[in-house]
């Protein structure tokens, strides 16, 4: 296993490579460093001195790959891919493109908290909430309860995530005054701030992940093993949880590590229309502003989060499934 997790690494590493030439490039095709420099310092009348102290303020006073002015290492190293684009490797996110952004590293480590804050409860309710509805949904199988549950989850699935935060935001802010309707405190007074954009993102995922975790536990109710267990008289309860949860773990697995990403870089809607300073809002403010700088950075922690935790999906097939082996 040790061989195919190094094996996997060394991919992600080209992968990372890839994402970052193919980010870079696409950036600076689009926009040169003057186009930039325009769009941060704002305004019609702008002067070439004042572009060009943006620039050298930001080091997009460079060249983009190759210094001819330089030699020997300086040639490659002294330029804006190495400065802003290889740094990236070694976690140095640079300063932000916006004057009033500051320095990008400190704003992704003070933002991480608040994004987890959000995610991290939400990303765990949304497992085990939407677990147990599949197996309510599946213990009482082919009745009203099934089917009605079902036609639930195909409504929850079908209504967008903005319809949640709109009437949510309206009900239980506005009309009820249960929560905050945005906005957000350090500590434990972010308790009262987060409770509704918890409860309504997991009110908007929920449909869709109960219906897979619904299809998954009935294929896996109808092999021999399940029969096996009914036919030694063992409850349904015991059944469900013992051996039929149990052999569904891989799919369940695949399902919930996919969202751990956004554990760590936030959600986009819900930060934004709540007024929470995470790391979702964080990318929305550098896309509205156009600082690149920011865009670029978070997609390359995306690709690596990603990767890493792909990785650590298949070293937890071998856990939860002896059978499973890496090579």
């Amino acid at each position: 296993m040790i061989a195919y997790v190094i094996r996997r690494i060394g991919y992600g590493v080209l992968i990372l490579l890839g994402v970052n030439l193919a980010t870079f490039f696409l950036f600076f095709t689009l926009n040169t460093p003057d186009d930039m420099a325009r769009l941060n310092i704002g305004g019609k009348r702008v002067t070439q001195e004042q572009i060009q102290k943006w620039k050298t303020e930001r080091g997009y006073d460079k060249p983009l790959y190759v210094n001819p002015a330089k030699e020997g290492a300086q040639r490659y190293t002294e330029t804006i891919f190495w400065e802003r684009s290889v740094s990236l490797f070694t976690l140095n996110f640079g300063r932000a493109d916006a004057e009033s952004a500051g320095d990008i590293g400190q704003q992704v480590r003070t933002r991480m908290v608040a994004s987890l804050q959000l995610a991290l409860p939400l990303f765990l309710l949304q497992v085990v909430v939407s677990t147990l509805f599949a197996l309510m949904l599946v213990m009482f199988r082919q009745t009203r309860l099934d089917f009605w549950g079902v036609v639930l989850c195909v409504v929850m699935l079908s209504v967008s995530s903005l319809f949640y935060i709109i009437v949510g935001q309206f009900v239980f802010s506005k009309l009820w005054r249960l929560a905050p309707i945005s906005g957000y405190a350090p500590g434990l007074d972010a308790v009262r701030f987060l409770v509704l954009p918890i409860a309504l993102s997991l009110l908007s995922r929920l449909g869709g992940e109960a219906r897979l975790y619904r299809a998954m536990f009935l294929e896996e109710s109808t092999k021999d093993y399940v029969r096996t267990a009914r036919a030694k008289g063992l409850s349904e309860p015991v059944v469900l949880l013992r051996h039929v949860l149990r052999n569904a773990l891989i799919p369940i697995i695949t399902s919930a590590g996919s969202y751990l990403p956004y554990v760590f870089l936030g959600s986009l809607v819900f930060e934004s229309f709540f007024g929470i300073p995470g790391l979702g809002a964080y990318v929305i403010d550098a896309i509205t502003g156009q600082d690149f700088a920011i865009v670029r950075t978070m997609v390359f922690l995306g690709s690596l989060l990603y990767i890493a935790t792909y990785i650590l999906i298949d070293i937890a097939y071998t856990w939860v499934d002896p059978r499973v082996r890496l090579s």
